[in-house]
């Protein structure tokens, strides 16, 4: 979730002024929040996330508390790859994440045999991806899922036109799953040598090497 302030702002002679903040994180927004009280001079400040809805300060507190305990902060990477000589496709995925006040990922891939094109592998990669999502139980969270695939993030940014039917299934698959975990998506693209885990999984599966951990990083 990311958060926005209005601040109303009170000088000591009774001349108000209105703020608004960037966007943050709700564990900084409470850190800003604890630190604008002890002024004494602020009247009012109103807490909005990206739906425009309202939080208060309570209603803050507990829903970072629960975040101790559940999984927040992802990113997710994912790359897939097509061997034409096999027809076999390689799908790669790699989740950071954070629960507890520790960081960990997982890695995951898997090869499969029914897929005709390369842009089909790198659909159904994202959507190996979301699947794991849903099985380490991630739901009604901001997710940043990144790839090197720019047909693939324009698309899924609805910046380009998709007239393949077969793509279009895999967007279909993809967004219904993400509406059911009440994900909200963001896609970013992002240079092929900083999608090199990804990349690198997906290599890995078409050799037949199949990767799955989950582990706690350092």
């Amino acid at each position: 979730m990311i958060l926005k302030m209005e601040i109303i702002y009170k000088t000591p002679k009774g001349t108000e002024v209105t703020f608004h903040s960037d966007e943050m994180t709700p564990e900084k927004a409470l850190l800003l929040v604890e630190d604008l009280q002890k002024t004494g001079r602020v009247k009012n400040i109103t807490l909005y996330d990206q739906h425009d809805t309202t939080w208060t300060v309570k209603e803050l507190k507990k829903y970072v508390q629960s975040l101790e305990e559940e999984p927040h902060n992802i990113v997710v990477f994912f790359d897939g790859g097509f061997d034409i000589s096999s027809s076999n496709s390689g799908l790669g995925c790699v989740i950071y994440y954070e629960k507890g006040k520790k960081q960990y990922r997982i890695r995951k891939n898997a090869l499969v045999e029914e897929l005709n094109t390369n842009g089909e592998a790198e659909y159904a990669s994202l959507h190996l991806a979301v699947n794991e999502l849903e099985t380490i139980g991630i739901h009604h969270m901001p997710v940043t899922f990144t790839g090197d695939s720019q047909g693939v993030i324009n698309q899924l940014n609805d910046e380009w036109p998709c007239y393949e039917e077969e793509l279009l299934r895999w967007i279909e698959r993809i967004e219904a799953k993400v509406e059911q975990l009440g994900i909200t998506p963001e896609y970013k693209l992002i240079p092929r040598k900083k999608n090199r885990e990804a990349d690198h999984l997906a290599t890995q599966a078409l050799s037949g090497v199949e990767i799955y951990s989950n582990s706690e990083l350092e």
